[in-house]
């Protein structure tokens, strides 16, 4: 049948996007998360495009690799209620926002560099400044 050749779950997609985050976000390497599971780097693409389901034993593997709670890879999920009644849209535009950001090379360089800034007062201004430009730039 050709109905066995469904899209993926969002959910599968979402906990996969999830993973990639994470893993970017630790500078790991496809081949490195796959070796520490004992997989290769092609499941770890599957996993992280939601073509294959991650299984939960799996997960939990990941969620301790990656240095998260199992529930990381399930915040903002596709479907999930918000607990204030409200339906969460701004929420979850914003934080596909931040997972884009920090899945571009610029965001990911920028967000590795600024958490090495001890100085609360250097990061307030640093902030100021690249608000600054943003509100330049609006006006172009």
């Amino acid at each position: 049948m050709i109905e066995n050749k469904k899209k993926p779950n969002p959910i599968d997609i979402h906990v996969g996007s999830r993973i990639r985050l994470r893993r970017t976000m630790l500078g790991m390497s496809q081949e490195k998360l796959g070796e520490s599971l004992g997989i290769t780097f092609q499941q770890i693409q599957k996993y992280e495009k939601g073509t294959n389901r991650v299984g939960a034993s799996r997960l939990q593997n990941i969620s301790s690799i990656l240095n998260v709670p199992v529930s990381f890879f399930f915040e903002d999920a596709p479907g999930e209620s918000s607990s204030s009644g409200s339906s969460g849209l701004a929420e979850a535009s914003s934080s596909n926002y931040v997972v884009d950001f920090l899945s571009s090379s610029e965001g990911l360089q920028l967000n590795r560099a600024f958490v090495k800034i001890g100085d609360p007062k250097v990061r307030r201004k640093l902030v100021d400044l690249v608000k600054a430009l943003a509100v330049e730039a609006e006006a172009e």
